[in-house]
Protein backbone atom coordinates (compact mmCIF):
# COMPACT_ATOMS: atom_id res chain seq x y z
CA UNK A 1 0.00 0.00 0.00
CA UNK A 2 1.78 3.37 -0.66
CA UNK A 3 -1.04 5.76 1.15
CA UNK A 4 0.58 7.18 4.18
CA UNK A 5 -0.71 5.31 7.54
CA UNK A 6 -1.70 7.31 10.73
CA UNK A 7 -2.37 5.88 14.06
CA UNK A 8 -4.02 7.99 16.57
CA UNK A 9 -4.57 7.87 20.41
CA UNK A 10 -7.63 9.20 21.83
CA UNK A 11 -8.94 9.28 18.09
CA UNK A 12 -12.83 8.49 18.85
CA UNK A 13 -13.62 11.85 19.75
CA UNK A 14 -12.15 16.00 19.96
CA UNK A 15 -8.79 16.71 18.26
CA UNK A 16 -8.17 12.85 17.70
CA UNK A 17 -11.27 12.49 15.39
CA UNK A 18 -10.68 16.04 13.86
CA UNK A 19 -7.55 15.07 12.67
CA UNK A 20 -8.53 11.51 11.50
CA UNK A 21 -11.06 13.31 9.61
CA UNK A 22 -8.83 15.66 7.87
CA UNK A 23 -6.26 13.05 7.02
CA UNK A 24 -9.11 10.74 5.45
CA UNK A 25 -10.39 13.69 3.24
CA UNK A 26 -6.67 13.42 1.71
CA UNK A 27 -6.89 9.78 1.03
CA UNK A 28 -4.85 8.56 3.81
CA UNK A 29 -5.49 5.38 6.39
CA UNK A 30 -6.10 6.12 10.35
CA UNK A 31 -6.05 3.46 13.15
CA UNK A 32 -8.73 4.99 15.90
CA UNK A 33 -6.91 4.13 19.11
CA UNK A 34 -9.57 4.18 21.94
CA UNK A 35 -10.20 2.53 25.54
CA UNK A 36 -14.09 2.11 26.29
CA UNK A 37 -16.40 3.59 24.18
CA UNK A 38 -16.85 1.17 20.69
CA UNK A 39 -19.68 2.85 19.06
CA UNK A 40 -17.61 6.30 19.47
CA UNK A 41 -14.59 5.11 17.64
CA UNK A 42 -16.99 2.82 15.07
CA UNK A 43 -18.16 5.90 14.14
CA UNK A 44 -15.14 7.99 13.24
CA UNK A 45 -14.21 4.83 11.03
CA UNK A 46 -17.64 5.01 9.28
CA UNK A 47 -16.80 8.73 8.78
CA UNK A 48 -13.45 8.20 7.96
CA UNK A 49 -14.31 5.57 5.11
CA UNK A 50 -16.91 7.66 3.66
CA UNK A 51 -14.60 10.91 3.96
CA UNK A 52 -12.43 8.44 1.20
CA UNK A 53 -9.71 7.04 3.61
CA UNK A 54 -9.69 3.38 4.95
CA UNK A 55 -9.94 3.04 8.74
CA UNK A 56 -10.16 0.92 11.41
CA UNK A 57 -10.65 0.94 15.01
CA UNK A 58 -8.32 -0.44 18.07
CA UNK A 59 -9.19 -1.00 21.38
CA UNK A 60 -6.22 -0.29 23.92
CA UNK A 61 -5.39 1.44 26.83
CA UNK A 62 -2.03 3.98 26.65
CA UNK A 63 -1.14 2.92 30.15
CA UNK A 64 -0.40 0.17 29.68
CA UNK A 65 2.50 -1.38 27.77
CA UNK A 66 1.10 -4.24 26.52
CA UNK A 67 -1.97 -2.77 25.11
CA UNK A 68 0.23 -0.42 23.13
CA UNK A 69 2.17 -2.91 21.69
CA UNK A 70 -1.15 -4.55 20.67
CA UNK A 71 -2.34 -1.44 18.79
CA UNK A 72 0.60 -0.63 16.75
CA UNK A 73 0.59 -4.79 15.99
CA UNK A 74 -2.90 -3.91 14.81
CA UNK A 75 -1.94 -1.30 12.73
CA UNK A 76 0.73 -3.08 11.28
CA UNK A 77 -1.70 -6.35 10.45
CA UNK A 78 -4.25 -3.45 8.80
CA UNK A 79 -1.97 -1.74 6.43
CA UNK A 80 1.54 -2.97 6.87
CA UNK A 81 3.11 0.15 7.65
CA UNK A 82 3.07 3.15 10.81
CA UNK A 83 3.74 6.67 9.10
CA UNK A 84 2.36 8.65 11.68
CA UNK A 85 1.57 9.01 15.45
CA UNK A 86 -0.93 11.29 17.34
CA UNK A 87 -0.63 11.13 20.80
CA UNK A 88 -4.30 12.46 21.74
CA UNK A 89 -5.23 9.91 24.31
CA UNK A 90 -5.67 11.86 27.85
CA UNK A 91 -7.84 12.46 30.86
CA UNK A 92 -7.57 15.24 34.18
CA UNK A 93 -9.03 15.49 37.50
CA UNK A 94 -10.75 18.95 37.55
CA UNK A 95 -8.84 19.95 41.16
CA UNK A 96 -8.87 23.95 41.49
CA UNK A 97 -5.04 24.35 42.45
CA UNK A 98 -5.19 26.05 45.21
CA UNK A 99 -6.97 23.43 46.74
CA UNK A 100 -3.79 21.15 47.46
CA UNK A 101 -5.56 18.55 49.81
CA UNK A 102 -7.81 17.52 46.83
CA UNK A 103 -5.44 15.31 45.41
CA UNK A 104 -3.56 12.54 46.15
CA UNK A 105 -0.70 10.35 45.08
CA UNK A 106 -2.74 8.07 43.08
CA UNK A 107 -4.37 10.48 41.45
CA UNK A 108 -1.53 11.58 39.69
CA UNK A 109 -0.42 8.33 39.00
CA UNK A 110 -3.21 7.68 37.22
CA UNK A 111 -2.80 10.80 35.09
CA UNK A 112 0.48 10.46 34.59
CA UNK A 113 0.17 6.98 33.22
CA UNK A 114 -2.55 8.48 30.08
CA UNK A 115 -0.85 11.78 29.81
CA UNK A 116 3.44 10.74 29.68
CA UNK A 117 3.61 7.03 30.07
CA UNK A 118 1.44 6.48 27.54
CA UNK A 119 2.75 8.38 24.56
CA UNK A 120 6.14 7.22 25.48
CA UNK A 121 4.85 3.76 25.73
CA UNK A 122 2.92 4.37 22.47
CA UNK A 123 6.20 6.30 20.28
CA UNK A 124 8.32 3.22 21.46
CA UNK A 125 6.18 0.72 20.27
CA UNK A 126 4.91 2.50 17.05
CA UNK A 127 8.55 3.59 16.22
CA UNK A 128 9.80 0.67 15.59
CA UNK A 129 7.69 0.15 12.44
CA UNK A 130 8.51 3.63 11.49
CA UNK A 131 10.57 4.67 8.41
CA UNK A 132 11.90 7.82 7.16
CA UNK A 133 9.90 10.66 6.59
CA UNK A 134 7.52 9.28 9.77
CA UNK A 135 6.74 11.46 12.73
CA UNK A 136 5.34 11.89 16.11
CA UNK A 137 3.46 14.56 17.32
CA UNK A 138 1.84 14.68 20.70
CA UNK A 139 -1.07 16.55 22.11
CA UNK A 140 -0.17 18.75 25.12
CA UNK A 141 -1.07 21.89 26.30
CA UNK A 142 0.10 25.64 26.95
CA UNK A 143 -0.71 24.73 31.02
CA UNK A 144 2.69 22.57 30.58
CA UNK A 145 3.97 25.98 30.21
CA UNK A 146 2.03 28.32 32.34
CA UNK A 147 1.69 26.20 35.34
CA UNK A 148 -2.10 26.69 35.60
CA UNK A 149 -4.48 24.12 34.34
CA UNK A 150 -7.43 21.89 35.22
CA UNK A 151 -5.43 20.22 38.35
CA UNK A 152 -1.46 19.43 39.57
CA UNK A 153 -1.34 16.14 38.22
CA UNK A 154 -2.65 17.61 34.45
CA UNK A 155 -0.29 20.22 34.52
CA UNK A 156 2.83 18.39 35.56
CA UNK A 157 2.14 15.29 32.86
CA UNK A 158 1.95 17.72 30.36
CA UNK A 159 5.11 19.16 31.27
CA UNK A 160 6.65 15.97 31.37
CA UNK A 161 5.07 15.27 27.75
CA UNK A 162 6.86 18.40 26.77
CA UNK A 163 10.00 17.41 27.95
CA UNK A 164 9.40 13.85 26.32
CA UNK A 165 8.85 15.18 23.54
CA UNK A 166 12.72 16.62 22.90
CA UNK A 167 14.02 13.98 24.27
CA UNK A 168 12.16 11.34 21.59
CA UNK A 169 13.03 14.20 19.11
CA UNK A 170 16.69 13.48 19.70
CA UNK A 171 16.78 9.56 20.31
CA UNK A 172 14.91 8.95 16.92
CA UNK A 173 16.11 11.18 14.86
CA UNK A 174 16.73 11.79 11.58
CA UNK A 175 14.36 8.33 10.98
CA UNK A 176 11.17 9.82 12.98
CA UNK A 177 10.52 13.51 13.90
CA UNK A 178 8.86 14.25 16.91
CA UNK A 179 6.78 17.66 18.40
CA UNK A 180 3.87 18.67 20.34
CA UNK A 181 1.12 21.12 19.61
CA UNK A 182 0.05 23.17 22.85
CA UNK A 183 -3.27 24.44 22.97
CA UNK A 184 -4.78 26.57 25.19
CA UNK A 185 -8.63 25.73 25.97
CA UNK A 186 -10.45 24.05 23.27
CA UNK A 187 -13.75 24.07 22.33
CA UNK A 188 -16.00 20.89 22.82
CA UNK A 189 -17.63 18.26 25.25
CA UNK A 190 -14.68 17.55 27.16
CA UNK A 191 -14.02 20.95 29.20
CA UNK A 192 -18.06 21.15 29.44
CA UNK A 193 -18.41 17.89 31.32
CA UNK A 194 -15.61 18.74 33.40
CA UNK A 195 -16.24 22.27 34.72
CA UNK A 196 -20.16 22.12 34.21
CA UNK A 197 -21.93 24.72 31.48
CA UNK A 198 -21.98 27.67 33.28
CA UNK A 199 -17.98 26.94 34.25
CA UNK A 200 -17.32 26.18 30.62
CA UNK A 201 -18.97 29.55 29.42
CA UNK A 202 -17.03 31.48 32.17
CA UNK A 203 -13.76 30.08 30.89
CA UNK A 204 -14.20 30.39 27.44
CA UNK A 205 -15.20 33.87 28.21
CA UNK A 206 -11.61 34.79 30.29
CA UNK A 207 -9.98 32.85 27.14
CA UNK A 208 -11.64 35.14 25.10
CA UNK A 209 -10.98 38.31 26.73
CA UNK A 210 -7.07 37.71 26.44
CA UNK A 211 -6.36 35.92 23.56
CA UNK A 212 -5.11 38.15 21.06
CA UNK A 213 -7.53 36.66 18.12
CA UNK A 214 -10.30 37.19 20.57
CA UNK A 215 -11.60 33.26 20.57
CA UNK A 216 -10.83 30.06 21.68
CA UNK A 217 -9.96 26.85 19.43
CA UNK A 218 -12.11 24.55 17.67
CA UNK A 219 -10.46 20.77 17.76
CA UNK A 220 -10.26 21.09 14.12
CA UNK A 221 -8.21 24.22 14.12
CA UNK A 222 -6.00 22.22 16.37
CA UNK A 223 -5.99 18.91 13.95
CA UNK A 224 -4.53 21.07 10.85
CA UNK A 225 -1.44 22.20 13.27
CA UNK A 226 -1.08 18.12 13.77
CA UNK A 227 -1.38 17.51 10.00
CA UNK A 228 1.61 20.38 8.86
CA UNK A 229 4.11 18.52 11.40
CA UNK A 230 2.81 15.14 10.15
CA UNK A 231 4.09 15.80 6.46
CA UNK A 232 6.60 14.08 5.58
CA UNK A 233 8.60 17.49 3.85
CA UNK A 234 8.42 18.93 7.20
CA UNK A 235 11.43 20.20 8.54
CA UNK A 236 10.81 20.42 12.24
CA UNK A 237 11.78 18.58 15.32
CA UNK A 238 12.32 18.58 18.99
CA UNK A 239 9.16 21.99 19.05
CA UNK A 240 6.47 22.59 21.37
CA UNK A 241 4.27 24.38 18.75
CA UNK A 242 1.68 26.73 20.89
CA UNK A 243 -1.59 26.85 19.39
CA UNK A 244 -3.76 29.20 21.91
CA UNK A 245 -4.83 32.16 19.74
CA UNK A 246 -2.52 34.37 21.68
CA UNK A 247 -3.75 33.61 24.59
CA UNK A 248 0.10 32.98 26.75
CA UNK A 249 0.97 36.73 24.71
CA UNK A 250 -2.27 38.25 26.25
CA UNK A 251 -3.84 41.66 26.05
CA UNK A 252 -2.00 44.54 27.71
CA UNK A 253 -4.41 46.57 29.81
CA UNK A 254 -5.30 49.37 27.50
CA UNK A 255 -6.25 46.55 24.33
CA UNK A 256 -8.57 44.71 26.60
CA UNK A 257 -9.57 48.03 28.31
CA UNK A 258 -9.08 45.89 31.96
CA UNK A 259 -6.60 43.99 33.98
CA UNK A 260 -6.01 40.77 31.96
CA UNK A 261 -7.61 38.08 33.12
CA UNK A 262 -5.33 35.46 35.28
CA UNK A 263 -5.08 32.27 33.56
CA UNK A 264 -8.41 30.25 34.15
CA UNK A 265 -7.40 26.98 33.48
CA UNK A 266 -6.35 25.77 29.83
CA UNK A 267 -6.99 22.38 28.96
Amino acid sequence: MTQRVTLITGGSSGVGEAVALQLARRGESVVINFSRNRALADGVVAACQAAGGQAIAAQGDVASDASCREVAEAAMAAFGRIDGLVNCAATTQFVPMHDLDGVQAEDFLRVYGVNAVGPFQMARAASRHMGPGSAIVSVSSIAGQTGSGSSFPYVMSKAALNILTVGLARNLAPRVRVNAVLPGMIEGRWMRDGLGQAGYDKVKAQFSATALLGRISTPEQIASAVIWLLEPDCMVTGQQIVVDGGFMLGKPPSAAGATPASSPGPT
